[in-house]
C-alpha cells in the first residue's frame, strides 16, 4: 500500500478538524452540519466535502446501534472498527419524520453544490452539468431538487448514478470517457456533451437514514452520512487517459442492497439501466441483490466484503494499468507513473489486500488511507479522498481513481490533472 498508516492519535471527529465550517440545520432539535472547501488554483480544481448528524466515535457507537436494533450487541457482533480504518461516523436522530428528512437532505445537498461551485470560482448559474452518485436517493427527483435550490440552471445536464459505492467514480468516468457502455445507451453521449464545460461530480450519501431500516449490526456500525463534490472541466482541468468499467452480479447476495430507485429488475445484456425520465435528466440505475426481508441492507461481514471485491477489483485495476502504459507510449511519456491512487474506502483491509496483490504483479502505486472520521460513506468516499489529496497534486500529475460497490460494480480510470 503506502506508508500512510491510520493515525489514531488525531481528533476522531470531523467537526474538530481545522478548516471545517460548522453550522446547525434547523430540523428537529437541530442537526450538526460541517463542511470543508478545498481548491488547487494551479489545477483549476476545487470542491467541498462534509457530513451531517452527531459524530459517534467507536466507543460511543454501540449504544446508538443497540437503540436502533432495540437489543444488545453480542460480543461477536461488535466490529473492531479501528482495524478497519474507521474512528468515527455521523448519524442523525432516529425519530425524524419523512418531511424532516426531505428538508434536511435537500438543504445539505443544495449547500454542497453551491460550495463546490464557489470553490472553483464559479457561480452556480455557470454550472452546465451535475453528476451525483447516490446509493439510496431521498426521492426520484432529488438531484433536480437540490440543483434548483442551488441556483443551477434547468438546462444543466443532471445525471443521477445509482451503483452503490461506485456511484461517484462511475459518474466521473461517465463525464470523461465517451466509450463507457452507458454513454452508448442513449442518443446523448454524456462525455461528449460535457467536454470543456463546468461540471460538478460527487457523491451525496444520507446513509444514516438508509441503514435505519436495517437489522444488520455490521451495516449499522460501518456506514454513516457524508458527501463530497468536486468541480472539473472535462478535457481541460481533468483529462481522461484510460479506464474500465465492469459488472458482475452478486448472485450469492454477499452484500444485499434495497433499490430505492426505479429499476425494471430485468436482467438482459447489462444490469445497468440508463433512462432519461425528464428533460436534461439521466438516471444510471444498477441492479442490486435485494434483501428478502425488505430491510435496506444485509451484508456478510467484513471478510465477506473482502472476498466480494478484491479479486475482480484487482483485475480491473490491472487492466487499467496496462491500458495506461499503452497510453503513455502513445503520448511519448513512458516512465511516468501515478502520483497517487484514490481508492474507495470500503475498509482498510480491502484496500491493503488490493495493494498487496498489485505489488505482487509489480504494480506499485501509493494508496493512502485518507478517511477515518466518516465510516464507510459509499459513493462519497472517493471524492472526499480526492479532495484530501488535492492540495498535494501538481499540474500534469496522473491519478488513478478506483471505485467499486454493491451489485457488483467496478470503475477504475487514469486521469491527468491540470495542464
Amino acid at each position: 500500500m503506502s506508508n500512510n498508516k491510520i493515525n489514531q492519535t488525531t481528533a476522531t471527529s470531523f467537526f474538530e478538524r481545522v478548516g471545517v465550517k460548522k453550522e446547525t440545520i434547523q430540523v428537529g432539535a437541530g442537526i450538526p452540519f460541517g463542511f470543508e472547501r478545498i481548491s488547487n488554483p494551479n489545477l483549476g480544481i476545487g470542491g467541498v466535502y462534509g457530513a451531517w448528524g452527531r459524530s459517534f466515535n467507536n466507543d460511543e457507537l454501540s449504544s446508538f446501534v443497540e437503540a436502533r436494533l432495540e437489543r444488545p450487541l453480542s460480543a461477536d457482533q461488535k466490529l473492531n472498527l479501528a482495524d478497519l480504518g474507521f474512528l468515527s461516523r455521523h448519524h442523525i436522530p432516529v425519530d425524524l419524520t419523512p418531511e424532516e428528512h426531505a428538508r434536511l437532505e435537500t438543504e445539505v445537498g443544495a449547500r454542497l453544490l453551491v460550495e463546490a461551485a464557489q470553490s472553483c470560482g464559479w457561480h452556480p448559474s455557470e454550472v452546465e452539468g451535475v453528476l451525483i452518485g447516490m446509493s439510496a436517493p431521498l426521492s426520484d427527483r432529488y438531484l433536480d431538487q437540490i440543483s434548483k435550490a442551488a441556483g443551477i440552471p434547468d438546462s444543466a445536464l443532471k445525471v443521477a448514478t445509482h451503483k452503490a459505492c461506485d456511484g461517484s467514480t462511475s459518474s466521473l468516468h461517465l463525464a470523461l470517457n465517451p466509450a463507457m457502455p452507458e454513454n452508448r445507451q442513449l442518443d446523448i453521449n454524456i462525455a461528449e456533451t460535457l467536454y470543456g464545460k463546468k461540471v460538478l461530480v460527487g457523491g451525496i450519501e444520507g446513509l444514516s437514514r438508509f441503514v435505519g431500516s436495517s437489522h444488520d449490526a455490521s451495516a449499522l456500525q460501518l456506514f454513516g452520512n457524508a458527501a463530497g463534490v468536486i468541480g472539473v472541466i472535462p478535457g481541460k482541468t481533468v483529462k481522461f487517459l484510460a479506464g474500465k468499467s465492469r459488472e458482475e452480479f452478486d448472485v450469492d447476495g454477499v452484500l444485499q442492497i434495497q433499490m430505492y430507485y426505479p429499476h425494471s429488475h430485468y436482467n438482459k445484456e447489462t444490469n445497468v439501466e440508463v433512462t432519461q425520465p425528464r428533460a436534461n435528466n439521466i438516471r444510471i440505475a444498477g441492479l442490486m441483490h435485494e434483501p428478502q426481508d425488505g430491510s435496506s441492507i444485509a451484508m456478510a461481514g467484513p471478510m465477506g466484503m473482502v472476498k466480494l471485491f478484491v479479486r475482480t477489483g484487482v483485475q480491473v485495476v490491472r487492466d487499467v494499468y496496462e491500458a495506461y502504459q499503452i497510453k503513455l507510449k502513445e503520448l511519448g511519456t513512458t516512465g511516468k507513473s501515478f502520483t497517487v491512487a484514490i481508492v474507495h474506502h470500503a475498509n482498510y483491509k480491502i484496500n491493503r489486500l488490493k495493494a498487496k496483490h498489485l505489488q505482487n504483479d509489480g504494480i506499485v502505486i501509493p494508496m493512502p488511507w485518507l478517511l477515518t472520521e466518516f465510516g464507510n460513506v459509499s459513493a462519497a468516499s472517493n471524492m472526499i479522498a480526492f479532495l484530501r489529496e488535492l492540495p498535494n497534486l501538481k499540474p500534469l500529475d496522473h491519478v488513478l481513481i478506483d471505485g467499486f460497490g454493491a451489485g457488483t460494480y467496478f470503475d477504475a480510470l487514469a486521469i491527468e490533472v491540470g495542464g
